[in-house]
């Protein structure tokens, strides 16, 4: 089992390389992209939110406000992006009798997740640096939140992913779907500046979830964070093993061309 999980390791880290290569190339700043394209999105948003002055239900700092929201919503929506219709483009590697579909998901999910997370933390220390964004009073509920976000986007990818390869209908859906969660995903609002009956309705989202508990993490006693753990890493198991059970049967029927 550890010489399979030892290999398993080593074609994962093959296609992120390949994956990198394929998608960044080696001009301008290449792989550096990863994390900078993101970067540049989240401090997009952080500068729009201050120029317009848009009020949030608080009087936290407009920038940390953005760089918590927007950066929880790339992390776990850039996963199923990549993930849709990502067996086509790849099917020629089926061909080498260590690569399967789980991997091919799994190596996209990773370099998401390693974007996004590079990005936060990069972004968090500059901006904690100019004194712009206070420091975070609970560094490990931010990680703990961080965790749950990439295991919800990775879940929620995979599962996409392999759906994307019965039906066409999930490409055409999943992008619309995504832009309009955006305003749905407590990017942009505190669950406790919201309307009773609308915020006990987001918080069926598991997003919501997500960005709260960051939050939380983030700023602590500042605000008054509405999620719940179990509720969320219960929804998680459940579209993790919906999403497992997609990608055997797609493993199954996937012929490559």
């Amino acid at each position: 089992m550890a010489r399979s999980a030892r290999i398993q390791g080593q074609v994962i880290w093959a296609m992120i390389l390949r994956e990198i290569i394929t998608r960044y190339g080696r001009h301008n700043i290449g792989f550096l992209w990863l994390f900078v394209e993101p970067m540049l999105f989240t401090l997009g948003v952080a500068a729009l939110w201050s120029i317009a002055g848009l009020h949030h239900g608080s009087d936290l700092p407009i920038i940390a406000f953005a760089l918590t929201g927007y950066s929880t919503v790339l992390l776990w929506r850039n996963m199923p992006s990549r993930c849709v219709n990502a067996l086509a483009p790849n099917s020629a590697l089926m061909y080498h009798r260590n690569v399967r579909v789980i991997d091919i998901f799994a190596s996209r999910i990773a370099l998401e997740a390693i974007g996004a997370s590079i990005s936060f933390v990069v972004l968090s220390v500059i901006f904690i640096s100019l004194e712009l964004t206070p420091p975070p009073e609970d560094i490990l509920t931010v990680a703990e939140a961080w965790a749950l976000t990439a295991w919800f986007g990775a879940a929620l990818g995979m599962l996409l992913g392999a759906w994307s390869e019965r039906s066409e209908l999930v490409e055409k859906l999943w992008h619309p779907a995504a832009y309009l969660l955006f305003p749905l995903s407590g990017a942009a609002f505190l669950v406790d500046a919201l309307p009773r009956e609308f915020a006990d309705a987001v918080l069926w989202l598991p997003m919501v979830h997500c960005t709260e508990m960051l939050r939380e993490g983030y700023f602590g006693s500042k605000i008054v964070a509405h999620y719940s753990a179990a509720y969320l890493a219960t929804c998680n198991m459940v579209l993790t093993l919906f999403a497992l059970a997609m990608e055997r049967r797609v493993s199954r029927e996937f012929v490559p061309e």
